[in-house]
C-alpha cells in the first residue's frame, strides 16, 4: 500500500517524501502546480494540480486514485498570514479566511473525499500547530493562523470518532518551529529534522492514540 502526502512542493511535505522514499516506501505526493526537480528526484508518483482550498481538485484526485488502497494520508498543506490586532482592515480579512479556507475546511475536506481510500487500520495525519491551542497562546497576534489551527484540531477530534468504525487512526501533529519559507527561515529545526518526527509518530500510532495532539519533536501530547 502507499502513502499520500497532499502539500509536498517545499519544506516539510517535500522533506516527508524523501525520507519515506529513502526507505523504500511506496509515496504518492500533491502539488499545486509543476512539481519541481527536488521532487521528481525522489521518485514518488506524483499528482499535480491539486489545491486542498479548491474541493473539486480533491475530487479529481480520488477519481485518479480510484481502485487504490492508500495506508496513510498525511496533509502537510497550510499557509500562514499575519493580523495584529490595530491592523485588520479588508486584506487582513482576506488573509483570515484564506487561513481557514486552506488550514481548516481544507484538511476537512480532504477526509471527506479521500477517506474512502484509506484501508480499514489507516491512518489519517494533519500537521497543525501549538498555536492552534487556547492553552497555549501566552503572545496574541496572528488571528487567522491561531483561529484556522484550532479549527482543525477540532475537527480532527470528530474525524476520530467518526473513523474510529473502520479502526482508522486520526492524529494532529505540531511539527515544531521549522525553517522553512512560511516562517520566513526563522525557527529551532530544520525541515529533515521536523519531517523525521512526522514519520516517527505516523508510523508509531494507533488507535488508542487517535484524537491526540502532538508536538512530533519531542512526542509531547500538547493542551488544547
Amino acid at each position: 500500500m502507499s502513502k499520500l502526502i497532499i502539500g509536498a512542493s517545499r519544506g516539510i511535505g517535500l522533506e516527508v517524501v524523501r525520507q519515506l522514499r529513502q526507505r523504500g516506501d511506496a509515496v504518492l505526493a500533491t502539488v499545486r502546480s509543476t512539481p519541481d526537480e527536488a521532487l521528481t528526484a525522489t521518485g514518488a508518483e506524483l499528482f499535480d494540480g491539486v489545491d486542498i482550498a479548491q474541493h473539486e481538485t480533491l475530487h479529481q484526485l480520488a477519481e485518479r486514485l480510484a481502485g487504490r488502497r492508500l495506508e496513510w494520508i498525511l496533509v502537510v498543506s497550510g499557509v500562514m498570514r499575519v493580523q495584529r490586532l490595530g491592523e485588520i482592515d479588508a486584506d487582513g480579512v482576506r488573509g483570515i479566511r484564506e487561513q481557514f479556507e486552506t488550514n481548516a475546511l481544507g484538511p476537512l475536506m480532504a477526509a471527506e473525499i479521500l477517506h474512502p481510500l484509506l484501508s480499514e487500520g489507516g491512518k489519517f495525519g494533519i500537521v497543525t500547530s501549538r498555536m492552534g491551542s487556547l492553552t497555549d497562546n501566552t503572545s496574541g497576534n496572528s488571528y487567522g493562523y491561531r483561529m484556522s489551527k484550532a479549527a482543525v484540531n477540532m475537527a480532527a477530534v470528530s474525524l476520530a470518532h467518526d473513523l474510529k468504525p473502520r479502526g482508522i487512526t486520526t492524529v494532529l501533529l505540531h511539527p515544531g518551529w521549522v525553517r522553512t519559507d512560511m516562517t520566513a527561515n526563522n525557527g529551532l529545526i530544520d525541515p529533515p529534522e521536523s519531517a523525521a518526527a512526522l514519520i516517527e509518530r505516523m508510523d508509531h500510532v494507533g488507535p488508542d492514540d487517535s484524537g491526540r495532539f502532538w508536538h512530533a519533536p519531542n512526542r509531547e501530547i500538547l493542551p488544547w
